[in-house]
C-alpha cells in the first residue's frame, strides 16, 4: 500500500513540475525580451543603418556613430568641448561581420583613410525592444540606438 501511494505521489509531482516548467519557460521568454535577448533577428536588414551613442560628461560631450553599409563600416567619434564650444572628430573605416547569433563585430583599421597600427574593435549584440534596434557593446554594456528611432 505504501509503495502504491508513493508511486502515485511521484507521478503527481512530476505532472506538477511539468506544468510549472511551462509557466517558468513563459516567464523566462518575457524576461529575455525585456533584457533584449532576441532570437529572431536573422531576417533584419541593417544595411545603410546608423547607430548612435551619446555620453555627457561635465566638461565635454561624446557622440559616437556606427554606420553599416554591407560588409563595410564607418565609426565616427565626435567630441564637443563645453567650455570652448569646439568640436573635434575622428572618422574610422573598416569592415563588419555579422554572425547568425545576432553578434556584430566591427574592426576599423583606417583613420581618415590612413592605416593605423592598432585597429579599433567593437563587438555588439543586436537586440530589438519595442520595434527599436539596439546594439549592446558586449564589453562595456553601452547601448547604441538606431538613429531613425532616436530622431523620433
Amino acid at each position: 500500500m505504501n509503495k502504491a501511494l508513493l508511486l502515485i505521489a511521484f507521478f503527481a509531482s512530476s505532472l506538477a513540475l511539468k506544468a510549472q516548467y511551462g509557466t517558468l519557460n513563459a516567464i523566462l521568454d518575457r524576461l529575455e525580451e525585456k533584457r533584449g535577448v532576441n532570437k529572431d533577428l536573422k531576417d533584419v536588414n541593417i544595411d545603410d543603418t546608423k547607430f548612435v551613442l551619446i555620453k555627457d560628461f561635465d566638461d565635454h560631450t561624446e557622440r559616437s556613430f556606427v554606420i553599416i553599409k554591407g560588409n563595410k563600416a564607418t565609426y565616427v567619434e565626435m567630441f564637443d568641448d563645453k567650455q570652448t564650444g569646439e568640436t573635434s572628430s575622428n572618422v574610422f573605416s573598416g569592415d563588419v561581420v555579422r554572425s547568425r547569433h545576432n553578434i556584430i563585430s566591427l574592426r576599423a583599421d583606417k583613420l581618415e583613410n590612413q592605416k593605423i597600427a592598432l585597429p579599433i574593435t567593437r563587438t555588439f549584440l543586436m537586440t530589438k525592444q519595442k520595434k527599436v534596434l539596439y546594439l549592446i557593446d558586449v564589453n562595456t554594456k553601452e547601448r547604441w540606438i538606431e538613429e531613425s528611432a532616436f530622431n523620433k
